[in-house]
């Protein structure tokens, strides 16, 4: 099932699309996945965990105060499925879909089987960002836990500027740039804000890496009108942008939800729409997105998924 449709318009449209999160929650639970989604993270974390987590010197407070901040509110949004118990010797953390339970410390780094950061995107389908709050530092990645990227990782970004994370994407320095900074700048304590990106990918593959360049471009093998529907996704990305009150850090989450494209046409307007933002997206957006290889037979297909509901 689809969970969010990200094409508000007909047509391309290079713009943030922030939006406030108000009681919305931070953390999405989608338990049609989860279980799936969280052996995936901790098989790849198993594998190569420095490859997919990383931090800078001198950020556990951050990683603490995100701790902090993020289990209370999955305790209190979702009581069916985590419990959290604060008493004089520590914190009692019980995932009840994962059946795992943990006693720790805030604060203490040896109380948790893995840094803080790392430990809380194990609970979490969400990919967990850090960045550090000083806008005169440029919003610099300061620490994440990423799993599941769309063609980027870790070692390319962490250290760098808010801005020079951007510079690789097309029109965003000249479109939102300078707005997308303020934002960052503007961005209180208690007032979250959320966002939806999109991508077409021609493979089911979560963890799309620049490890993962050769096994997509094979992917590409057999795409055609008739096997696009079934053999391409929709994939979306809600992502949430949180200060935080006591460091001034930034957590930025992102939460990917990936549907195959036929279900998404079923519905004719969808279809249609989805044609229409393809159609007018820049050639230059379309070869960062990684559309390009496929985007033709991508249109004749949304095409007629439109036509024949006439």
């Amino acid at each position: 099932m689809l969970s969010y449709f990200p094409f508000d318009h007909e047509h391309f449209t290079m713009a943030m699309g922030v939006q406030a999160l108000g009681a919305g929650c931070l953390i999405e639970i989608d338990t049609d996945h989860y279980q799936a989604e969280m052996a995936l993270k901790h098989q790849l974390l198993a594998d190569d965990p420095v490859y997919y987590a990383q931090a800078l010197p001198r950020t556990e407070e951050l990683q603490w105060e995100v701790l902090e901040l993020l289990l209370p509110h999955m305790a209190d949004s979702y009581p069916q499925w985590f419990t959290l118990r604060i008493e004089q010797d520590g914190w009692h953390w019980h995932n009840h879909l994962l059946d795992e339970y943990q006693e720790f410390h805030p604060g203490n780094g040896g109380s948790l089987p893995q840094a803080p950061l790392e430990w809380l995107g194990r609970q979490v389908q969400e990919d967990l960002l850090l960045l550090d709050g000083s806008a005169t530092a440029g919003f610099p990645l300061v620490a994440g836990l990423l799993c599941f990227p769309n063609s980027w990782c870790l070692d390319e970004k962490l250290g760098q500027s808010f801005l020079a994370i951007h510079d690789p994407v097309p029109l965003f320095a000249e479109q939102i740039g300078r707005s997308s900074h303020l934002l960052l700048q503007r961005l209180k304590a208690g007032r979250s804000v959320w966002r939806l990106n999109w991508a077409f990918r021609s493979t089911a593959r979560l963890d799309i890496t620049p490890r993962a360049t050769h096994e997509v471009q094979q992917s590409y093998a057999g795409l055609t009108p008739t096997t696009i529907g079934e053999q391409c996704f929709l994939r979306v990305e809600r992502q949430t942008l949180t200060r935080l009150p006591r460091t001034g850090g930034i957590l930025f989450t992102v939460h990917t939800y990936q549907t195959p494209i036929a279900e998404v046409a079923a519905d004719p307007m969808a279809a249609h729409r989805m044609a229409r933002v393809l159609a007018t997206t820049p050639a230059e957006m379309l070869a960062y997105k990684g559309l390009t290889p496929f985007v033709e037979p991508l249109l004749t297909y949304l095409h007629t998924c439109h036509t024949q509901s006439d």
